[in-house]
């Protein structure tokens, strides 16, 4: 990630070549879709349906009425025999080079997912696209650097002999990835090393200690996803004196025992600075609760980047803190199983981002989302979508995935020519619900949202948080956890649990607590550290921390994460506000 950049990037013909493509939506939908089945032709999952990619006047048609729609668990089986090495075409009409492993976070565990060369060539694609919308906004220069918060997991061998990793794991480990971010990315502050380590808490402080290194040449910083940015800055409160100290005498930490990530950082570390070190003691020490923190370290930074829409949002409100007055500019949406759209309009804040699908990344229908959640309609084509509608995404995509339910809801805010700009909504499957009641993690943001208000006068944040539906008890009711900045007195508390369950909206909720078909909100108030453990358990399940999304509603499925935080509640309430 070092290495210096060797083409020359064309903005201009990136946006054209989008332009064009997005003039053009619907006839890139079909061409792609036949590329599809061509390519998988003798995959044994089509032909069970009767789809043999050339032999057919209307792909399209024959693919939509033949091939059912599916969610993870009827493609699962297929996937664990390419996992444990079947390499007679399944999904695909090639062997995968690796296997995807997602998050984990809404399941409890992580799921299988195919990857390809044409999904790494996508993600390419999409990263070369959306460079080219955020660079004429807020250019860059040609020498700068990125502070870049990533780490990649170890890749294992399945027992079938198949490569997995995280989806990022394989992202960044993918011989092309260097070669095709290169005429793109700023030059990564830290060493390779660092981003490969074993230790993810040991690389967090060296990409900390990195960018101050080369704190006048940062022109961004990234990390995937807001959460990862927080927590980076939430640990550079704890550890910047030691920082200071090792800059100031050129000598490393010993926390870093990796030898191989302690010999690089060793290359950037080869003098004392006192005047760096002084230079950063002054800037922290002037700062009022962090404020501006990020442009205080990084005068040149143009802007701070990542995923901030949809369960990252709660974290926002942090980020904006430390970022000051520098612009928040949102990653593009997509997933474990594929990217699907762009930021193409990166001076909208995070709360009114948009996404433009990308027509040639996969064929992509869309399923109406029913208001009154009775019956399902048939899905519609990309540029058949109406603006104001809420869908569920459903794809199809060159790594086996077909007529796939991604769980993800979006809403159509407008079009870009002829291809839909979409705003993430929520996970469909993340659903708090009891009796006639159905709220959604958006819903239970807003509530946390509205609670948090109330703390906030006692100048305490919500660090963060999740939920439960406790059926142990009759009648069932919803249970809320919190992590919060620091302590204060019962009643304040009392009242936040009152506002939260007065925060869920709904109609049927309302109407059942009032009834008392629903019982009492619980408010449950956890040891400070609780969701760090719950982080390191995913990690230790070999989700990376890159990737890392934290559980807003917590399943008896999700065993392991549900006693990690029934054993740190330090205290509790019941909501009051319907008696």
């Amino acid at each position: 990630m070092l290495e210096k950049k060797a083409e020359t990037f064309n903005m201009n013909r990136v946006i054209d070549e989008f332009d064009e493509m997005t003039r053009n939506a619907d006839q890139v939908q079909k061409q792609t879709l036949k590329e599809i089945l061509h390519k998988n032709k003798s995959a044994i999952y089509l032909r069970n349906f009767g789809i043999n990619g050339d032999n057919t006047t209307d792909p399209e048609g024959d693919f939509k009425a033949l091939v059912p729609l599916v969610t993870d668990s009827e493609l699962e089986p297929y996937i664990k025999r390419m996992v444990d090495g079947d390499t007679s075409p399944i999904l695909t009409g090639h062997p995968v080079p690796a296997i995807s492993l997602s998050s984990g976070t809404s399941q409890g565990r992580p799921k299988f997912v195919p990857f390809t060369d044409e999904l790494m060539e996508n993600t390419l694609q999409l990263f070369r696209t959306a460079f080219a919308f955020r660079n004429r906004e807020f250019p860059i220069d040609d020498n700068g650097r990125a502070l870049q918060f990533i780490f990649s997991s170890k890749q294992y061998i399945s027992t079938g002999g198949v490569p997995i990793g995280t989806a990022t794991t394989n992202v960044y480990r993918n011989p092309n990835f260097k070669a095709g971010m290169r005429s793109i990315m700023s030059l990564c502050c830290s060493p390779d090393e660092v981003i490969f380590s074993p230790d993810v808490h040991q690389a967090l402080y060296c990409h900390l200690l990195s960018g101050i290194l080369f704190r006048d040449q940062v022109q961004y910083v990234f990390a995937p996803f807001a959460h990862g940015l927080v927590h980076a800055f939430r640990t550079f409160e704890h550890v910047w004196e030691e920082i200071v100290t090792d800059i100031k005498h050129g000598v490393l930490s010993s926390r870093i025992t990796v030898p191989s990530v302690r010999t690089a950082m060793s290359k950037l570390l080869t003098a004392p600075n006192t005047e760096l070190a002084e230079t950063i003691r002054d800037k922290c020490s002037s700062l009022s609760n962090w404020y501006g923190l990020i442009p205080a370290l990084f005068p040149n930074a143009k802007y701070v980047y990542g995923i901030m829409t949809g369960s990252m949002e709660p974290y926002v409100k942090k980020l904006r803190h430390y970022a000051g007055d520098l612009p928040l500019v949102s990653h593009d949406y997509g997933s474990s199983e594929g990217w699907i759209a762009a930021n193409v309009t990166p001076r909208l804040s995070p709360e009114e981002a948009t996404f433009a699908v990308i027509p040639n990344l996969g064929y992509f229908e869309f399923l109406p989302v029913s208001e009154t959640g009775e019956g399902e309609q048939e899905p519609v084509g990309l540029t058949e979508v109406k603006v104001g509608r809420e869908y569920e995404v459903v794809l199809t995509n060159y790594a086996g995935l077909y007529r796939y339910r991604l769980g993800d809801v979006v809403k159509i805010m407008s079009f870009y020519n002829k291809t839909p700009q979409l705003k993430f909504v929520c996970r469909r499957n993340l659903i708090l619900s009891i009796n006639i009641d159905k709220n959604t993690e958006r819903d239970l943001q807003l509530s946390v949202e509205s609670a948090a208000k109330r703390l906030s006068e006692e100048k305490i944040e919500v660090i963060d948080f999740s939920s439960h539906v406790d059926l142990s008890t009759e009648p069932g009711h919803y249970v809320i956890f919190w992590e919060i900045s620091g302590e204060t007195n019962e009643d304040v508390l009392q009242d936040c649990c009152n506002c939260l369950d007065k925060g869920f909206i709904d109609a049927g909720y309302m109407s059942s607590r009032k009834c008392k078909t629903i019982g009492a909100l619980e408010l449950r108030v956890l040891e400070k550290g609780t969701f760090k453990k719950i982080q390191e358990h995913f990690l230790g399940l070999g989700s990376s921390a890159g990737q890392f999304k934290m559980p807003r509603c917590v399943k008896p499925s999700n065993a392991k994460v549900l006693q990690i935080l029934c054993e740190n509640v330090v205290s509790r309430f019941f909501s009051t506000a319907f008696e």
